[in-house]
């Protein structure tokens, strides 16, 4: 299962690739879109469509895992932060995507067993988890988170799946 992990927000959408089978976890291709602070709201938006739109095209996700917002302590972000994730979901609907989305806590307590887990507790255990296959493991906070959502879904869909059967 290819699996598209996303972290929005309206300056910098982390992204990131990864490959999961039996619970294997490969990353393929991570980064950053990031957005110039110099344009309109509807601008910046704008970038992260295209953006997100060539990434969609050039890896093909089967699905994809997008942080929730759940609790914002920073007021004047959280209505941008929230556009830019109706872009995101848009888009994935567009292509017909199936969206999972999870909150902080969520990912936390997958990734680490601990849901108030740390940045760098988080950034750790998922850097145990996924195999760089070459690739540069990525400096930037929201492109690690990205990563670890994508894991989150990754292990929730293996739980779903074992329930099934």
């Amino acid at each position: 299962m290819r699996i598209l992990g996303l972290d929005p927000g309206i300056a910098i959408v982390g992204y990131s690739i990864i490959d999961a089978v039996d619970g294997v976890y490969n990353l393929v291709a991570s980064g950053s879109i990031q957005t110039d602070k110099n344009k309109t709201d509807a601008g910046r938006l704008f970038e992260i469509s295209q953006d997100l739109e060539q990434i969609i095209n050039m890896y093909k996700p089967d699905c994809a895992g997008v942080e929730k917002l759940y609790f914002f302590k920073n007021q004047k972000t959280i209505i941008p932060v929230a556009q830019a994730r109706g872009v995101i979901l848009m888009l994935l609907e567009k292509y017909s995507i199936d969206a999972y989305e999870y909150t902080p806590i969520v990912v936390k307590q997958t990734i680490t067993g601990y849901g108030r887990a740390s940045k760098t507790e988080v950034a750790e255990g998922v850097k145990r988890m996924v195999e760089t296959n070459g690739n540069v493991w990525p400096k930037l906070d929201d492109t690690v988170d990205s990563i670890a959502i994508a894991v989150c879904h990754a292990r929730n869909a293996e739980v779903e799946l074992r329930c099934i059967s």
